[in-house]
């Protein structure tokens, strides 16, 4: 299994500078169970396609065309629309064509958004596990490059530049928040977190990958049963992101739905920041108490996507 190292974080921010967008950092007070805690937020749901994904999707597939394998049918990938927007990102900034295979009752706001980006989407799937399937199917048909999510070494050294951006912004991190759902986000993380950097993953209690994998000690599936499963919806840690987590001291929390519904309102009503469901998984560990920053402690919150049907 591969490991992503450090240098190819740096690589990849090299890479996708062109693309991306430096997000910024928002320094406020967040009311705690424990009392006002002084936090940032990494907004990414400002990055170009709305989501964290773009930078890991850009990573792989500019990768694959400094390789020389980028085909002229250009790339396929299975998402519930964050991922498959960033795809269409990557296939438009690259000029070539986007395939995206979605689940049926994925969000019109995202549909629509591959849609003005060029993609073609195919949404008439079951779930995650049929749209991967249809995926692969296409990729070993016509010869479309396969993306993938979260699973692959590329998208989680992509998604590792979101803490070496926030540490250039802000040396004195000691601690990061994020929602995890296949893993690259938390992965690409852990491998770019310094020592003395705590990293937390936070996920639905309906969508607990990462906890029932260090449970376990081996990635399983997981039954999916939350609000948050258009961007959190993996049924199973991927391999990938396990190898990396599995021993770079990760911690994971679990947030219920309402807590989740709580710190999308309270960042609408406090902040005016509208965001996804997802994008409020990590805020809500600190709004309930489920996790704490040490007294003093510098804690980033990585507001990981913004693609909703409704801003309130």
């Amino acid at each position: 299994m591969s490991i992503v190292a450090a240098g190819a974080i740096a690589e990849a921010a090299h890479r996708i500078h062109p693309y991306v967008r430096r997000t910024p950092l928002l320094r406020l007070t967040v009311p705690t169970p424990q009392g006002d805690r002084q936090v940032q937020f990494k907004l990414e749901q400002t990055q170009v396609g709305g989501s964290f994904k773009t930078r890991g999707i850009l990573n792989m597939a500019l990768r694959a065309r400094e390789r020389g394998v980028l085909p002229e049918r250009g790339v396929v990938i299975a998402s519930g629309g964050n991922a498959g927007i960033a795809a269409a990102v990557a296939g438009a900034a690259m000029k070539v064509p986007a395939t995206v295979a979605v689940p049926h009752d994925s969000p019109h706001s995202k549909v629509d958004r591959l849609l003005d980006l060029g993609a073609r989407v195919v949404d008439d799937l079951a779930d995650h596990a049929e749209s991967n399937a249809w995926a692969d199917g296409y990729a070993e048909r016509t010869g479309a490059l396969r993306l993938h999510a979260y699973d692959d070494p590329d998208v989680v050294a992509g998604a590792g530049t979101i803490l070496t951006e926030a540490l250039e912004q802000d040396p004195n991190l000691d601690s990061v928040l994020l929602a995890v759902g296949g893993g690259g986000l938390v992965a690409g993380v852990a491998t770019a977190a310094p020592a003395g950097v705590a990293v937390v993953g936070v996920e639905p209690q309906g969508a607990p990958t990462l906890h029932s994998a260090l449970a376990a000690g081996r990635p399983v599936p997981v039954e999916v049963d939350t609000i948050a499963q258009d961007s959190l919806g993996a049924r199973t840690l991927g391999e990938v992101p396990w190898a990396i987590c599995s021993t770079a001291g990760v911690q994971s929390v679990l947030v219920d739905d309402a807590a989740i519904t709580r710190a999308r309102q309270w960042l609408w009503t406090a902040c005016r920041l509208v965001v996804e469901n997802a994008g409020a998984c990590a805020l809500a560990a600190l709004l309930e108490g489920v996790w704490a920053p040490p007294d003093g402690g510098s804690p980033l919150i990585v507001i990981c996507g913004a693609n909703v049907d409704d801003p309130r």
